[in-house]
């Protein structure tokens, strides 16, 4: 007899484990939350032959300094707002987001740094986004050089 009520209570958890709510894995713990919707995403330029954005008038390379960027990344810069502002090509991956910053102007140097922050020590997608960035300058550029430099913060500990 003690046997048939020990199967039956093995029988009722297995039961119990098996009827899982929506949003829920075994145990309980609910599902990690998706990766960001990737229509938010701007469409992503080809890495070896990208174009600036609508509007964009792109810099002679002569103009630009990317020693600084890995290789695969982008090395396109283009100006707007009659040479107010500076458009680049970003590098995202996973879970990180990227954004540019206006480290330094002078009379002859524009320099910007590419920040890819990376959140979370969790599971990230593998893949890899072209984001084009933006910084506002005081003057136009004219014939300035634009220093590119790239770095990646977190995750945190």
């Amino acid at each position: 007899m003690g046997a048939v009520v020990g199967g039956a209570v093995l029988l009722a958890a297995l039961v119990g484990c098996a009827d899982r709510q929506d949003g829920a894995r075994f145990g309980g713990a609910p599902h990690p939350a998706p990766p960001p919707d990737s229509a938010e995403a701007a469409p992503q330029p080809i890495p070896g032959h990208p174009t600036p954005p609508a509007g964009g008038v792109v810099l002679p390379a002569v103009q630009v300094d990317a020693a600084a960027l890995p290789d695969g990344h982008p090395r396109l810069v283009w100006t707007g707002d009659e040479g107010r502002t500076v458009g680049v090509y970003g590098q995202e991956g996973g879970c990180g987001r990227v954004r540019a910053d206006l480290l330094k102007q002078t009379d002859s140097v524009i320099r910007i740094g590419l920040v890819e922050t990376i959140p979370t020590t969790g599971p990230c997608t593998m893949d890899l986004r072209f984001p084009p960035l933006s910084v506002q300058l005081d003057d136009p550029l004219e014939q300035r050089t634009v220093l590119l430099e790239r770095r990646t913060v977190g995750p945190p500990p």
